[in-house]
């Protein structure tokens, strides 16, 4: 701890012991400051110490006279969480419950110059930013439970003035909501019944322009589902502990979003890594749909074999409403796990700095998505759910849109009972059409050939077989793409900031394409007669129909 830090911490302690009969052994605990709402880490020893760890990104030393425009990794939401000053209300939560007076020491002095260092419209690049802002509202809020001091009730005034005003505020978006929760700190902390009135009310409207009326989150990430859960959670409180009654609609979507979290986890307890979404989320035990099909107007289908079994069979599929927040072009996209393993996933999200790696993340070649053969794609289109049937054994659905002019249809079929098969049949208005297939990266491409590229992991081996429409040929010519950087192809990103090879397989062109991921064989025979297909798996045949662009 750095020497000045431990002299004003020594005086506090000595001020405190004066004062010993006049005040209770531990310092009063505050709703402002208790509770799970900061982070785990850093720790108020790591703090103390100077060690401050984000992001588990290795931690970086400051000293007892901070730098506020440190970004030693170049990385937005290292700024964005340093600017919050959670770190600093750690250590005010911590000093209610231990009595440790260096730690109020410490978080005052941080405050102070943070406050000193960066003015609105100056200082550090991203401390005025809205999230931080907003994050940094209820730390300040919490301190001022045990700091009086004019400097900072001025900053939290400046900070509510910019909460309130509406030209700064993300309707409809996590960020949106924090901003509420902190300006309703403020509002309750200093009795001001036009922020509480505003920031309860946008609330409200943020809510439900944000999670529909099936419980889905429309930021096109389930992770952040997770995420607005808790802080809804978290808002329900601090209007509670400001004596008011929590509006009935954040209460119904508050008890509808579980389901939708449920809905998106896999068997293996991770959820879908869809959109900006890292692989490794494992959400806690949520309250689940009593089906073991969902299909979200915000843009989803979920299906499962079954519940609490890690060998169930599992699919998504993508439509819906144009690229917005943290989505990506995924349309029509699929991911598939099947016999205790994933088989179909995606490229899955990296980081939000603006790389040419993460700008690929987002592209549709980052997705198990048809691709219109020649034809300049078009961002932020939206696609439609244009037919579903959902039986015990067997579901189909067929999703389409414009993203490339054309019109690009997909039909999905996937059989159960045993006989696991994910039948894809994609088609296009004009021209022709490719598909790319990303792979988990446990898997191993073992052969390429006649149409047919099996994989393995150890013994257990899969394959996907394609075919050329019409005439139901098999069509030769796939490529195995793994570890591309020009351009950017074949790769995973399991967590934040890291990436890994996997293989991809890209399909030749057609005018029309039918692909069979088939768990569990590397000998999947396949024949057809006139439209009808028949797939032989390990447990015996699944027949479907080519029915116009459906798959029966």
């Amino acid at each position: 701890m750095p020497s000045g830090t431990r002299v004003v911490g020594v005086l506090a302690l000595f001020l405190a012991g004066s004062l010993v009969t006049a005040q209770p052994a531990y310092a009063a605990k505050t709703l402002e400051c208790q509770g799970d709402w900061l982070p785990a880490t850093p720790t108020s020893p790591d703090v103390m110490a100077g060690k401050l760890s984000f992001l588990d990104l290795p931690a970086v030393q400051v000293g007892e006279k901070v730098d506020w425009k440190l970004n030693p990794y170049k990385n937005r939401s290292w700024q964005m969480v340093f600017h919050s000053l959670r770190w600093m209300g750690r250590l005010v939560a911590d000093y209610e419950t231990t009595n440790n007076a260096a730690y109020l020491s410490r978080a005052t002095a941080v405050a102070k110059d943070w406050v000193a260092k960066n003015p609105p419209g100056g200082g550090a690049d991203y401390a005025w930013a809205e999230h931080p802002v907003a994050l940094r509202a209820p730390a300040l809020v919490c301190l001022s439970r045990h700091v009086p001091d004019k400097w900072l009730r001025d900053s939290l005034a400046q900070h509510a003035r910019i909460l309130a005003n509406d030209k700064n505020y993300e309707w409809g978006h996590n960020h949106g909501l924090d901003q509420d929760i902190g300006l309703l700190g403020i509002a309750c902390r200093y009795d001001n019944k036009a922020w509480r009135k505003q920031a309860i009310g946008r609330m409200v409207k943020t809510t439900t322009l944000d999670v529909d009326s099936q419980g889905a989150l429309r930021e096109q990430a389930p992770r952040y589902a997770i995420y607005f859960h808790d802080r809804l959670r978290v808002a329900m409180d601090k209007i509670k502990d400001c004596g008011l009654k929590v509006p009935a609609a954040l209460a119904e979507r508050w008890d509808k979003l579980p389901e939708h979290i449920s809905a998106a986890t896999q068997p293996d307890g991770f959820l879908v890594p869809i959109g900006d979404g890292p692989a490794d989320v494992q959400p806690a035990a949520f309250d689940r749909p009593n089906s073991l099909v969902q299909v979200y107007r915000a843009g989803y289908v979920f299906g499962r074999t079954a519940w609490d079994d890690k060998e169930s069979a599992y699919y998504s599929i993508r439509f819906g409403p144009g690229l917005k927040f943290h989505g990506h072009e995924d349309h029509l996209g699929v991911t598939y796990n099947a016999q205790g393993r994933s088989v179909l996933t995606e490229a899955g999200f990296h980081s939000y700095e603006n790389t040419p790696y993460r700008r690929w993340t987002i592209t549709p070649e980052a997705h198990n998505v048809p691709i219109v053969t020649g034809k300049r794609f078009r961002g932020g289109v939206a696609s439609a759910l244009t037919r579903s049937s959902i039986g015990k054994d067997r579901q189909s659905f067929t999703v389409t849109d414009t993203a490339y002019g054309a019109r690009r249809t997909r039909a999905i079929l996937v059989n159960h009972d045993k006989k696991d098969v994910m039948a894809v049949y994609d088609t296009v208005s004009s021209g022709k059409v490719r598909n790319l297939w990303h792979l988990s990266p446990k898997l191993k491409v073992t052969s390429n050939a006649g149409g047919t590229v099996v994989v393995s992991d150890d013994d257990w081996r899969a394959s996907v077989v394609q075919l050329a429409l019409p005439g139901c040929k098999p069509i030769k010519g796939q490529k195995i793409v793994r570890g591309q950087t020009s351009p950017y192809q074949g790769w995973i990103s399991k967590a934040y900031m890291q990436k890994e090879p996997a293989p991809v397989v890209v399909s030749p062109s057609a005018k029309a394409l039918l692909t069979l991921v088939v768990p569990g064989t590397d000998q999947p025979a396949v024949s057809c007669s006139g439209r009808t297909v028949i797939v032989r798996t390990p447990n015996g045949p699944a027949t479907f129909k080519i029915s116009g662009k459906n798959l029966v």
